[in-house]
């Protein structure tokens, strides 16, 4: 019958359809990240443990802080290239992984970016947790109601088509 794991696999192989697993995925990528992420800085911020600030430089030209969003970014940009450019659907769902680890960490650090300077452990920081439980909503939302979003848009569809035919009987009519 297989461990655990392999029948959980088995189970999302047979139940999920490639679009399903690359949302749960992603989603899972999301939040694990930024889980992961918050308490990295965290430990950071109040020196616990090895960990410590990226920073380039120190002479006098001063120094350069490498932000987690810039990782970010490049998970982002690549992850999104791929999936645009390969063909096969079969990498989405891997694809999605890298994909939702960088929006982790873009949205993590999102409060910096909309003010331009670093809030993270002020007031105003906490905007980037506000924006990543929105985000991690519409993603949970969208892959508990992937099917319910795409019967939506079918009926979007056909009314939008159904207005179109209308128009086009009104112009004849001209």
């Amino acid at each position: 019958m297989g461990t655990l794991p392999q029948r959980l696999h088995h189970v999302a192989r047979t139940h999920l359809d490639y679009r399903r697993r690359a949302a749960l995925r992603m989603l899972i990528a999301f939040i694990v990240t930024f889980g992961l992420i918050r308490l990295l800085t965290f430990a950071i911020h109040n020196n616990l443990g090895p960990f410590h600030d990226i920073v380039i430089g120190g002479g006098s030209g001063g120094t350069l802080h490498i932000h987690h969003y810039m990782w970010g970014l490049v998970l982002l940009a690549v992850s999104g290239f791929l999936t645009i450019t390969l063909e096969a659907a079969r990498w989405h769902p891997i694809l999605a992984i890298p994909f939702g680890i960088g929006l982790a960490l873009v949205l993590d650090e999102f409060a910096l970016l909309l003010q331009l300077r670093d809030v993270y452990w002020a007031s105003a920081g906490r905007t980037s947790v506000d924006i990543a439980i929105l985000v991690a909503a519409a993603l949970l939302l969208y892959y508990l109601g992937q099917c319910f979003w795409h019967d939506v848009g079918r009926e979007l569809r056909k009314g939008f088509g159904y207005v179109r035919m209308a128009e086009h009987e009104v112009a004849q009519r001209l």
